[in-house]
């Protein structure tokens, strides 16, 4: 059970890292957050954290990395605060006149681009019934760090293809409720790096579809539950 402060400066270390893509010091957590306590006792907890299993350190005198643990935790917390963000497609990406759309497909091709440009990942989104996939962000996911080594490249594809071959499966696995699958989580190979955030959604026909967030364990959780409520939310009212 970790305490109030070892939650805070758990939170801090995974929002630093996912803004920095470095190891996080406790003299970095003194300057960039007010913690109120001094690098000494950041250094006691940060210390507790990584013996519980919730930060690594890669190297000796190297700052501290979300583990698997550490970024569950911290999404954990997350799913249950998305809406106070007012992050959201309706509202932050003005997508509210339905009308100017021509057809379901079109529609969605828009919605899978906002949200790809908002959350710096590969965003899908699947029409069960038609069988039609959309995607859109990959260029700008290839760009951060986690790829800059050809494995990297070469793995998040072998986890992409297994994802897009059992997407026909998925209308029936999964509920309109986000689930967020972070490393070795998912049941897909070579996903130990990454994360995906994937959701049924309901169409006003009735039919369903998939929305899939995709990219390196270090994207903006926050704001990326946040995209995905609110495309339900959206759809949950047209």
């Amino acid at each position: 059970m970790l305490t109030d402060r070892q939650k805070q400066i758990l939170d801090d270390i995974v929002n630093e890292y996912i803004e920095s893509a470095q190891p996080v010091s406790s003299n970095s957590l003194e300057k960039v957050y007010d913690l109120d306590i001094s690098p000494a006792t950041i250094r006691i907890e940060m210390q507790k954290l990584t013996d519980g299993g919730y930060v690594f350190q890669p190297h000796t005198s190297a700052g501290r990395i979300p583990t698997d643990k550490g970024y569950r935790f911290f999404v954990d917390e997350l799913q249950d605060l998305y809406n106070e963000e007012n992050i959201g497609i309706k509202d932050g990406l003005e997508i509210d006149d339905l009308d100017t759309f021509e057809d379901t497909f079109s529609f969605f091709q828009e919605i899978t681009k906002k949200i790809a440009d908002n959350s710096s990942s590969l965003t899908l989104s699947y029409i069960s019934d038609r069988g039609i996939l959309t995607k859109d962000g990959l260029e700008k996911m290839l760009m951060e760090p986690e790829f800059s080594e050809t494995e990297g490249i070469v793995n998040f594809f072998e986890m992409l293809g297994q994802f897009e071959k059992n997407l026909g499966s998925f209308s029936e696995e999964f509920t309109e409720t986000p689930e967020i699958f972070i490393g070795k989580e998912s049941p897909f190979p070579k996903a130990g790096n990454f994360t995906t955030i994937v959701s049924k959604f309901r169409m006003p026909n009735k039919k369903t579809g998939i929305v899939a967030i995709l990219g390196p364990k270090r994207m903006p959780y926050r704001k990326n539950i946040g995209l995905i409520n609110s495309l339900l939310k959206l759809m949950s009212e047209i």
